[in-house]
């Protein structure tokens, strides 16, 4: 891997990471929720309820599968860019779909597959969880893919 794409591939992963995790501080904060228990709900997909007993440990734990999650979700639309040149065009256009299809793979297959419990969504909840990934996950890391692709670091087909 070139340096440019590792870079570019780091650097999405973080802001992509840093604005989902700042969107769920916020939204749930203002609805009550500390940000350590907010990890532990994260941690909770490998660990179940257990996680919320595990303290500091287990935030911990939901912030590394975080950004895991993040390093996935900027990796596949990289992967997908070098294969479908089309989505390094309009990378805003795209990256707001790609968003709507995170939010859909992460609520519809990996949470109702992990061990974190998932209960009933508000309209807020959905509307606030599409906003932040069409913004704040799709976009972002359809915006690093594209530079490190133009950059002639991927293979565009250009």
């Amino acid at each position: 891997m070139r340096p440019r794409t590792a870079r570019a591939i780091a650097t999405g992963t973080l802001v992509v990471g840093a604005l989902d995790l700042l969107d769920a501080v916020v939204f749930f904060g203002l609805r009550g929720a500390r940000p350590d228990r907010i990890l532990q709900s994260i941690a909770a997909g490998v660990l179940g309820p257990a996680s919320f007993q595990g303290g500091a440990a287990t935030a911990l734990l939901g912030l590394a599968l975080h950004f895991v999650i993040a390093f996935g979700i900027v990796v596949v639309y990289f992967i997908a860019a070098g294969r479908f040149p089309f989505l390094v065009r309009r990378p805003i256009v795209h990256g707001a779909w790609y968003g709507v299809v995170a939010y859909l793979v992460m609520n519809f297959v990996v949470i109702p597959l992990s061990n974190a419990a998932a209960g009933p969504r508000s309209v807020a909840v959905v509307v606030n969880g599409l906003l932040i990934h069409i913004l704040g996950v799709g976009i972002p890391a359809a915006w690093f893919a594209s530079r490190a692709h133009r950059s002639g670091t991927g293979s565009d087909g250009e």
